[in-house]
């Protein structure tokens, strides 16, 4: 009977609470990128905000028991200690390849989770909140907006010569899809020798990255021979691309 009361202490609807609160704001920010299908969903979010509410909370009221005139209780080195733990998990949905860094903001996302859990866990439920609502609005409201803004590159052709006949504009128009690039084909021309033509395919290319990160990929496309954006001129056995 000792230890069915021990289970339950002054602090246990308090804890219960703020776990729950835990839950249903990191469910929030969780879901977003649950229906944006990326590498780190709702399980991951709610999880993070959990365990870093529950290492607040026995950070704060775990250790009561050995407090006396000679102990004192820092609870803010385990949230230290938290802050520094979930670099690493971030840093595992991040992803780079073909010069594109993606995962960033699902990284940042978990980091939030980590940062309302321990508001959560240290009782600041208008912290808590507040951050949640920030970060809703900044990705479903302010981050629309940000990508309306006109950037350089909506006035900036790409000029793409390449061999005909070896389905080398299929390949290109992967690639640049696969970097989050929509192509708008403004004109083609085809000059050379019939045994050797070549197709100057002039296109826009419009995307959340800047564009000349697009330029070293497509010469590596076989039968890309040249490439060139607003006047730099960039050729496939270019020593300096």
């Amino acid at each position: 009977m000792r230890q069915l009361i021990d289970v339950f202490t002054d602090t246990t609807p308090i804890e219960i609470e703020l776990l729950v609160a835990t839950f249903v704001l990191c469910s929030l920010i969780g879901l977003e990128r649950q229906v944006r299908q990326k590498s780190a969903g709702y399980r991951t979010h709610v999880l993070v905000g959990l365990g870093s509410c529950a290492f607040t909370l026995v950070s704060g009221y775990g250790f009561t028991l050995v407090l006396g005139s000679d102990v004192q209780l820092d609870p803010s080195r385990i949230a230290a200690q938290i802050v520094s733990g979930i670099g690493f998990l971030g840093a595992g949905v991040i992803f780079k390849g073909r010069d594109v860094v993606r995962g960033l903001t699902t990284a940042a996302t978990v980091w939030v989770a980590a940062a309302v859990g321990m508001a959560c866990g240290a009782g600041m439920l208008s912290l808590a909140a507040t951050v949640t609502l920030l970060h809703l609005v900044t990705l479903f409201v302010v981050a629309p907006l940000i990508r309306m803004l006109p950037t350089p590159d909506r006035h900036r052709l790409m000029k793409i010569t390449y061999v005909d006949g070896e389905g080398t504009l299929r390949h290109v128009l992967a690639l640049a899809s696969s970097m989050g690039f929509s192509a708008s084909i403004v004109r083609s021309r085809r000059s050379g020798e019939a045994e050797h033509s070549l197709i100057n395919l002039d296109v826009r290319f419009l995307g959340k990255q800047p564009l000349h990160n697009l330029v070293m990929p497509l010469l590596e496309v076989k039968g890309v021979e040249r490439v060139s954006v607003s006047g730099s001129d960039f050729h496939a056995d270019d020593d300096s691309v």
